[in-house]
């Protein structure tokens, strides 16, 4: 009688993606489930706005380290909380319009401490 899912992955022992040991076997340290993050009260953010070529503003917000936060959860923040659109690029949150004054009241609310 042949297997339902014979020769696919469904039919294999799951392996440990880093040692390739079966899962069983695996010895490898568990992965941290919460990443590192690092305290808002210790970063200071840069906030200063810039003309685009079509003349329009755009707030960006500068200076957090992107590995110790969660920049795009923090962008989402500030879109809703500006009602405007945004992204993130080379390491800054730009936002769609002036919104400096509302940007540096959120991020002073979640504790960064702002400069500019």
């Amino acid at each position: 009688m042949q297997r339902l899912f014979a020769g696919t992955p469904f039919d294999r022992p799951p392996v440990c993606e880093r040692c390739a040991a079966l899962e069983t076997a695996c010895v490898c340290p568990a992965p941290s489930s919460t990443p590192f993050r690092l305290d808002p009260r210790t970063q200071t953010a840069t906030l200063r706005k810039e003309k685009r070529a079509n003349g329009k503003w755009v707030s960006l917000v500068c200076g957090l380290d992107p590995q110790g936060n969660d920049l795009s959860a923090l962008l989402s923040r500030l879109k809703t909380r500006c009602s405007s659109g945004g992204t993130f690029k080379e390491g800054r949150i730009e936002l769609q319009g002036d919104h400096l004054e509302t940007i540096r009241a959120e991020l002073t609310a979640i504790g960064y401490r702002v400069k500019g």
